[in-house]
């Protein structure tokens, strides 16, 4: 990767991972896109162009006016608020990611997008699910990442773009406020511990599934896109997994750290419904083989950090 175009690059996963490529590929070698401006590092620190990424011609132009040979595409509408606007959720995901593939194949980039827990269904083994498994989601979000993948995989077999992707679980970070997905909960504790010493989850006691922190999200997107093309066999949806909890895991080791928290529950159907369609673990089994996936972060380091992070983000900002 030299020159590389981010879609999304104000999202969760975008707004840290292209301060970490132009940290690692040069400022000026990371083309940030949105669909909107504001006044953040990202848009300051280097190239950054308004993006929508339904408009194909625009897409094209940026990556020929920068002669990008990498595209990470990353926007798009997550689980919960893609229920609520299907047709939106179709017509963004799915029409800005044949854009962007359209783009990768014309420009000869390589190309990444990820995927998600999401793809698989009520009816996929729950446990330990593995890399080749049935995928019959039940959600918009889910129909869009399967078919993401196999529009991926089309790209790559009939026209050789270099394609490669991660089926990420929940991804949890202290840098972005939750944007819609079924997860967030799991970011939202750590805020509302620090804030107000409590939470109420909108996701019930004992319901498993996989999470992941940044930082190893974004060292897998990185060490997947500079790995070896001939050793991967399966290219766009690898399994990759942290940690395997549910709500009260999160709260038992919060209080290792602020004794008096107190977790509380109001379950949201919606979201309830879709957390317990996806898997409780996943087998990563082919990311560690195919490109040597591995993480540094359990539950116990996360929290840590996380926790110290929060206070720090939140003295600065003048919350007590």
């Amino acid at each position: 990767m030299k020159r590389i175009l981010v879609t999304g690059a104000l999202g969760q996963i975008g707004s840290e991972l292209v301060m970490k490529l132009r940290d690692i590929y040069g400022t000026h070698n990371v083309i940030a896109t949105d669909i909107r401006r504001n006044e953040s590092e990202i848009v300051q620190s280097g190239p950054f162009e308004t993006l929508d990424v339904t408009d194909a011609k625009r897409m094209f132009d940026i990556a020929k006016k920068y002669q990008v040979d990498t595209i990470v595409h990353l926007a798009a509408l997550l689980s919960a608020t893609a229920e609520i606007k299907p047709l939106l959720a179709w017509n963004l995901n799915m029409g800005g990611l044949i854009n962007a593939l359209e783009v990768a194949r014309e420009q000869k980039c390589k190309f990444f997008t990820p995927s998600s827990i999401g793809a698989f269904g009520p009816s996929t083994p729950k446990d330990n699910t593995p890399q080749d498994t049935i995928q019959r989601p039940t959600t918009m979000y889910g129909v869009n990442k399967v078919s993401g993948e196999l529009l991926c995989d089309y790209y790559y077999n009939k026209f050789g773009v270099d394609t490669r992707g991660l089926r990420f679980p929940g991804l949890i970070s202290y840098m972005t406020p939750p944007g819609g997905g079924t997860t967030d909960y799991a970011v939202e504790i750590y805020y509302e511990a620090i804030q107000n010493g409590s939470y109420t989850s909108y996701i019930a006691k004992g319901t498993y599934m996989d999470m992941m922190y940044m930082p190893d999200a974004l060292n897998a997107i990185i060490t997947l896109m500079e790995a070896d093309p001939v050793k991967l066999k399966h290219r766009n949806a690898f399994n990759v997994t942290a940690m395997s909890v549910e709500p009260e895991d999160f709260a038992n080791e919060i209080r290792k750290h602020i004794p008096n928290f107190e977790m509380n529950y109001n379950v949201d159907p919606v979201r309830q419904s879709i957390a317990e369609s996806w898997p409780n673990s996943i087998d990563p089994t082919a990311a560690v083989e195919e490109w040597d996936f591995k993480v540094e972060y359990d539950l116990t380091k996360m929290t840590q950090d996380m926790l110290h992070k929060l206070r720090e983000k939140f003295f600065v900002a003048g919350v007590r």
